[in-house]
């Protein structure tokens, strides 16, 4: 059993510690965190939509309305030229189609677009 002097040394003892630093409240621990980009990992889950683009085509709502299963419908890209890849409706590169496992199509980058942030 401790006696009074024993508790008080115990009671002084826990006051001299350091407190736990919570990095969700303490904003300089999140600042910290963030110049050496440790909070990055809270990102790199995030999904976004990627689209492989083959071509377009505009069409009168009466064409539409009469394809049919087997119709073909013109696009304005040619054999070889390369498909536009996009992230969330942002075209950020080009490339050529190719297959991957199997029957499966896959697109292999020819180029980056470096300018599809805008000016806003």
């Amino acid at each position: 059993m401790l006696e009074n002097n024993d508790e008080a040394e115990t009671t002084a003892d826990a006051a001299k510690a350091e407190p736990v630093k919570d990095n969700a409240t303490d904003p300089k621990a999140g600042a910290d965190a963030q110049a050496t980009g440790k909070n990055l990992d809270a990102i790199f889950g995030v999904k976004l939509d990627v689209r492989a683009v083959l071509g377009r085509s505009r069409i009168p709502i009466s064409e539409l309305l009469n394809l049919t299963k087997g119709s073909v419908i013109e696009l304005d890209r040619r054999v070889g030229e390369p498909v536009d890849l996009m992230i969330n409706d942002r075209l950020v590169a080009r490339g050529d189609l190719v297959r991957v496992k199997g029957d499966m199509l896959g697109v292999a980058l020819r180029e980056i677009v470096k300018d599809f942030v805008t000016d806003s």
